[in-house]
């Protein structure tokens, strides 16, 4: 498909640069019904059904940005993915000033090896296990905030490392957020727990190409990033579970449906533990999912598409510009939309 036909125009005054306080009172956009709803991510017990299954990303974010030097020059990086233990892909700036072998020092106890570059990513080397090395990065490291969020002199680094971690956070490996779960609240999860809507977890460490937006003018000459997942045994049985009673299959955020559809890719869900690069746009055959709880997505890239493909084209792109008129907040620290797979109006 041509990819043009995802593009739209954000006023940038749209871009959330903070979260809403509390979580739960950001908005959100019910695509579910005949009529575009505006409602609050709080009106999302009454908007699901007892029975009904929550799939939540367990993934946490790891302190990948680190500044350091290679001799006189200042040397900033922000690891993107795992390639081996220590062993990471980051981009860097100034790309230009690395050559492989160079020695980049982060902090004590805290230095890198070159082993190549192309263009602005280079692969380095941290000659440290999985266990020392995040320990460093706890130490030296900052969260890797999406590139459209700007921070002012008046706002508190400090305070995205908790912003920018979901409550669901478990397992270390992400450097990005699953940011459809950041509206959550132990008050809400109470709500739903008391709706009858139970919950499961799955585990995709999100990447840095989750921001990048698709550079092809057609979708079949867009490279897919990869990025590592799990979805366990426990989870298949639970939505086994739920579909057999006629329950839903809910995602919380475009992760938890990536990983859950990469696992039924064989037209039935089992475990699956690995990389996905599943690319879904519009024709994709959904398995699994039946609803999509998930924030705004940037034009042209493929989260916009893959909610084109589980919702409809027309219906997002109305709803994209119902959410503009009425100033909805966009991306990472934005509102939110709840929609159904082949929904319709």
């Amino acid at each position: 498909m041509r990819v043009d036909l995802f593009d739209y125009d954000l006023p940038p005054e749209l871009i959330a640069n903070h979260p809403a306080r509390p979580r739960d009172a950001a908005r959100l956009l019910d695509m579910t019904g005949p009529v575009l709803a505006d409602r609050t991510v709080r009106d999302l017990p009454s908007l699901l059904q007892p029975g009904d299954l929550l799939v939540v990303n367990d993934t946490r974010v790891i302190p990948s940005r680190l500044v350091g030097r290679r001799g006189a020059a200042r040397i900033e990086v922000t690891l993107h993915k795992r390639r081996a233990p220590g062993l990471w892909a980051a981009f860097a700036r100034p790309a230009k000033r690395l050559r492989p072998d160079d020695m980049v020092t982060f902090a004590e106890g805290l230095t890198a090896r070159v082993l190549s570059r192309d263009g602005g990513e280079v692969v380095l080397d941290f000659s440290l296990d999985d266990a020392n090395l995040l320990k460093r990065l706890q130490e030296n490291g900052r969260i890797p905030l999406p590139p459209y969020i700007k921070r002012g002199n008046d706002d508190d680094p400090s305070a995205d490392a908790a912003n920018y971690q979901t409550m669901f956070a478990a397992r270390d490996g992400a450097v990005a957020a699953p940011t459809a779960s950041l509206h959550f609240t132990p008050l809400l999860l109470e709500k739903l727990d008391l709706r009858g809507v139970r919950r499961a977890t799955v585990t995709l460490h999100v990447g840095a190409g989750t921001f990048l937006p698709v550079t092809a003018d057609d979708t079949d000459d867009h490279l897919m990033h990869s990025e590592w997942a799990e979805v366990g045994l426990k989870t298949v049985q639970a939505i086994t579970e739920t579909q057999a009673a006629g329950g839903r299959v809910i995602a919380a955020g475009t992760t938890s449906l990536r990983v859950l559809e990469s696992a039924a890719r064989g037209g039935q869900l089992k475990p699956f533990s690995g990389e996905t690069d599943l690319f879904i746009t519009p024709g994709f055959q959904f398995q699994v999912v039946d609803m999509l709880l998930t924030n705004f997505h940037l034009p042209r890239s493929t989260l916009l598409m893959l909610v084109s493909a589980l919702a409809g084209q027309d219906v997002v792109l109305a709803a994209y510009e119902h959410a503009i008129r009425d100033t909805y907040r966009f991306f990472s620290y934005g509102d939110a939309c709840l929609m159904a797979r082949g929904h319709s109006r």
